[in-house]
């Protein structure tokens, strides 16, 4: 089933995977840590042992969304597992691929939403969600990779202590920001971003932190917050709008 045609980590080269100019430092420091020197050794041991791993460049996010340019956050686990899936942004996956359950809820969330008026839904061709991380939309997951058909198979390996710094450094903006936690795993970061927000000198904007539960179909429509319902995307470009920026397009 899991088979190597499928785009995927070929070698543990993340200096050669591009980030953005201003997120460089922090990998950088990330990888001379001791967490990024025990994840080097986990990955070059695991693909010297022939495990296949998604996605093919785990620090994509990075590139595509500069932290000056990040007006929303939205957390993930890790990466799809599945053949394909993964192209290293949360709850995306590649053009042609069919969307996975969390993700055709989330476009049925979007559809559904009251709030969003004309020109703020994008026509939907596929599940990549490329057009959001241009548009300063981080989709961050909190593991940057795993192995094929095992969900969490890199998770508490290092990766985590990078995904906190990056939360870190986007709670720090002096620009307001949207953080979009669904489920108990994202919302665990929410006093991370609540005491870096609170640490910060100056007049500093304010951000806003929804929650919501996953889009799974397993938690999306339950108590005590359902995701379908939730108004997330709606609620985002009004509160985008009030600080004199520019809506999403979703």
């Amino acid at each position: 089933m899991f088979t190597s045609d499928a785009p995927h980590l070929t070698e543990w080269a993340p200096r050669h995977w591009p980030v953005a100019p201003d997120w460089q430092p922090l990998v950088e420091r990330f990888l001379a840590s001791e967490a990024g020197q025990d994840l080097t050794q986990f990955v070059q041991a695991r693909l010297a042992a022939g495990a296949i791993i998604y996605p093919p460049q785990p620090l994509r996010a990075l590139a595509l969304s500069a932290l000056a340019q990040v007006k929303v956050v939205i957390l993930g686990q890790d990466p799809y597992h599945g053949p394909g899936q993964a192209e290293g942004l949360a709850f995306s996956v590649a053009p042609g691929v069919k969307p996975p359950p969390s993700l055709r809820n989330i476009f049925l969330e979007i559809a559904q939403e009251p709030l969003l008026g004309s020109g703020t839904v994008a026509p939907r061709r596929h599940g990549s969600l490329l057009a959001w991380a241009q548009q300063g939309v981080l989709l961050l997951n909190t593991c940057l990779s795993v192995e094929a058909g095992q969900p969490a198979s890199h998770a508490r390996r290092g990766w985590e202590a990078l995904t906190d710094d990056v939360v870190r450094a986007v709670a720090a903006k002096d620009t307001p920001v949207v953080f979009l936690l669904w489920g108990a795993h994202a919302q665990a970061k929410q006093p991370l971003i609540a005491a870096t927000a609170k640490a910060g000198s100056g007049a500093r904007a304010e951000h806003l932190v929804l929650t919501a539960n996953h889009p799974s179909p397993l938690s999306a429509r339950r108590p005590p917050q359902p995701f379908i319902g939730c108004g997330h995307f709606g609620l985002t470009n009004a509160y985008l709008q009030q600080q004199g920026g520019d809506p999403i397009a979703w």
